[in-house]
């Protein structure tokens, strides 16, 4: 199911662009034909743009045509932008050059520059180029042909012109710039999205390899000193795992975003670690030969995910240092509820030299160092060092935040 999900994003997106295109074509076409309708309404026909001020030539049916050349472009004004202008600048400049009456018509020279400055793709100079050409030659037939305009009145028409473009232009540079913050913020929202779920995979795989390596040890040193009881070891081994596949199918979901984990398995497969499991980390501590202790004072409430699985990886982190640099001693696990925090103290008696200063973690996250980030990020303070007295202590205080339904 995810594979063809994700072999069809390139499908949907295909699709998602046929659809748009056709709907701005739909509303283009209806603009076009609104304004074309417009253009013979009585009292609008008049209004329109003029430069060429010769005498002016009765109506006929070449006149009819040159205004329809200057509104039925405007259907593809988005699609085709450069050809729309080209159509009708052309029948723009033959309508004043004949002489015929001003008409409402003259309007869409506007909006196809518009629509270029908007829309325009490439060859954005050169069109300029091009059109400002093409409006020079028309003021010299203008002038040959006896327009009374002088060259102030044909730069003062340029300037409109221009105008009409630049409008365009401003929002396609808004458009894009808005286009590249919104690629911008995506691409930090996976990066980021990508470093939770590497502090996942680090947090799942240390911990479940670490004691699955300790417990496969401790198994065989029971077939040489005791055989009756290595079957025990090697389950714990077996059961390590199954809780270690467990997590990385609740990461796999993540991955996939198919929800198909969430819904398959009730028990709790493919759903996040949260505090009420805490008693399995310390079970498997147990099994690995690690005499852990654990206790919980005040009440325990409903915390967003975030919060119960920070406080979850804290004590599954201590754990794990535990059985690395602090085999056999005794761990104490507590986890205080309070009203506005929920606190996590992992103690373990031992070497008083850190797991941190001997295996250090790179910036950005791995280990405490991860876990110091991880609960920064939710205004929490975790604090990991040696005790006074000897051993070592991790301690995290989580703001609690309500569970969002």
């Amino acid at each position: 199911m995810s594979r063809q999900l994700t072999w069809n994003i390139p499908l949907l997106r295909a699709s998602l662009g046929r659809w748009q295109e056709r709907d701005a074509l739909l509303k283009d076409g209806v603009l076009a034909l609104a304004l074309t309708l417009l253009a013979f309404v009585p009292p609008l026909s008049r209004i329109g743009a003029q430069i060429g001020d010769l005498p002016e030539r009765p109506a006929n049916v070449l006149g009819v045509g040159l205004v329809l050349a200057q509104m039925v472009p405007l259907a593809v004004r988005r699609r085709w932008p450069a050809a729309c202008l080209a159509v009708i600048a052309g029948a723009f400049a033959v309508h004043q050059a004949l002489g015929f009456a001003t008409t409402f018509a003259s309007m869409g020279l506007y909006l196809a520059l518009y629509s270029a400055g908007a829309h325009q793709v490439r060859f954005r100079h050169g069109l300029v180029v091009v059109a400002g050409a093409g409006y020079a030659v028309l003021a010299v037939v203008l002038n040959r042909l006896g327009s009374p305009n002088a060259l102030p009145d044909y730069l003062a028409f340029s300037l409109a012109l221009a105008a009409a473009w630049l409008v365009g232009s401003t929002v396609r540079t808004r458009r894009t710039e808005e286009a590249k913050r919104r690629r911008l913020a995506a691409e930090v929202a996976t990066a980021a999205e990508r470093a939770r779920i590497a502090r996942e995979l680090h947090d799942v795989v240390t911990h479940h390899v670490t004691a699955m390596v300790v417990q496969a040890d401790a198994a065989q040193f029971l077939l040489t000193s005791a055989p009756e009881r290595a079957g025990e070891g090697l389950t714990a081994v077996s059961d390590t795992g199954r809780r270690a596949l467990t997590e990385l199918r609740y990461l796999l979901g993540v991955l996939e975003a198919t929800g198909e984990a969430a819904s398959a398995d009730p028990a709790g497969v493919g759903r996040a670690p949260a505090l009420g499991r805490v008693g399995d980390l310390v079970e498997q501590a147990r099994r690995s030969g690690q005499p852990v202790e654990f206790g919980e004072r005040g009440e325990r409430r409903p915390r967003s995910v975030d919060v119960e699985l920070a406080a979850y990886r804290v004590v599954q982190e201590a754990l794990t240092n535990a059985l690395k640099y602090a085999p056999g001693k005794p761990t104490r696990v507590l986890l205080r509820h309070g009203d506005e925090h929920i606190e996590t103290v992992v103690t373990t008696e031992g070497p008083a030299a850190p797991p941190v200063a001997r295996k250090p973690g790179p910036a950005g996250g791995r280990g405490l160092a991860g876990l110091r980030a991880r609960v920064r990020m939710l205004d929490g303070q975790l604090e990991a060092g040696p005790r006074p007295g000897g051993g070592f202590e991790v301690r995290a205080t989580i703001p609690s935040q309500p569970l969002q339904e």
